[in-house]
């Protein structure tokens, strides 16, 4: 199955209103500003759209919204995964009636299931859906690594064509582009290795960062892909203390507060999240003024 979800893939928050509903009025306007910024494509209702405290019935109808509202300008990316694999099949099978061009499956959580186990859970989504499967790889959530040896096993069923890998190891990553076919594209789950992850043949990023800094992603990507390393280097540095700030505590925390001090009316977290204390927004505030985003 071949597809190309893009290089810059936003996961998107979730805004939120004073009553902790979903906005979607703030959806809208920050799915079509996404796609005017640099984003080839959007996840919905990953990790960073706060999904754990998302309903079914919600993350339904934030994926018909996305759709509606900038399918055919964006590929939109319906995060499905979850650890019931029957109500990932469930919500699969809505987000593709809905028009998604894709899904995103997390490795269950909680559950910490065997590699056999988190074969047979994979396959059994990807086989209930003709749409393009992305795999998650986020051991530091899940409490489970899918090893490079089951991604490849995987890989063999023919709509799964995708990793976001964010297990941090470079080294997993070399195994990845060193057993998978060429046609499987390998994302980085981290936008501080996004650099790091093109030199072992990566595709590009799924990014929390793009939110804020859209064009500047897909420029140093175009300069890697270019051949122009030292551009592409230089433009990673300068973009890393965002980066590093948008992680120091749990996501999506620093980046809510970000857009909300950039102007977006995007709410809070919901429980158990909070709000980044006074601290970390002083220091949130700090890098955007430095980033010259502020």
């Amino acid at each position: 199955m071949a597809i190309d979800f893009g290089r810059v893939l936003t996961a998107m928050i979730t805004p939120f209103k004073n009553d902790m509903t979903v906005d979607f009025d703030q959806v809208k306007k920050l799915a079509h500003h996404l796609v005017q910024s640099g984003t080839d494509g959007l996840v919905v209702a990953g990790t960073t759209g706060e999904s754990p405290t998302l309903s079914k019935e919600e993350k339904i109808e934030l994926f018909r919204v996305v759709v509606e509202e900038v399918g055919g300008d964006a590929v939109v990316i319906a995060g499905t995964g979850s650890n019931n694999t029957a109500d990932s099949i469930a919500l699969t099978q809505a987000a593709e009636k809905l028009g998604a061009d894709g899904i995103m499956l997390v490795c269950p959580y909680y559950n910490k299931p065997s590699q056999e186990g988190l074969y047979q859970h994979f396959k059994a989504i990807a086989e209930s859906t003709n749409l393009p499967v992305m795999l998650y790889n986020v051991p530091g959530r899940t409490a489970a690594n899918l090893l490079p040896q089951m991604v490849v096993r995987l890989s063999a069923i023919e709509n799964i064509v995708a990793i976001k890998e964010a297990s941090g190891s470079l080294d997993q990553v070399s195994e990845l582009r060193r057993n998978l076919p060429d046609h499987f594209a390998i994302y980085s789950g981290d936008d501080s290795l996004t650099l790091p992850i093109l030199a072992l043949g990566g595709k590009g990023i799924v990014s929390v960062a793009s939110h804020i800094i859209g064009p500047q992603l897909q420029e140093m990507i175009n300069a890697f892909n270019s051949g122009n390393v030292t551009i592409a280097t230089k433009i990673h540095c300068s973009l890393f203390p965002v980066f590093k700030t948008l992680f120091i505590t749990s996501n999506p925390v620093p980046l809510k507060a970000a857009l909300n001090m950039l102007g977006w009316q995007v709410g809070g977290p919901r429980l158990p999240l909070v709000e980044a204390t006074q601290a970390e927004k002083e220091m949130i505030k700090k890098t955007l003024s430095e980033a010259k985003l502020v």
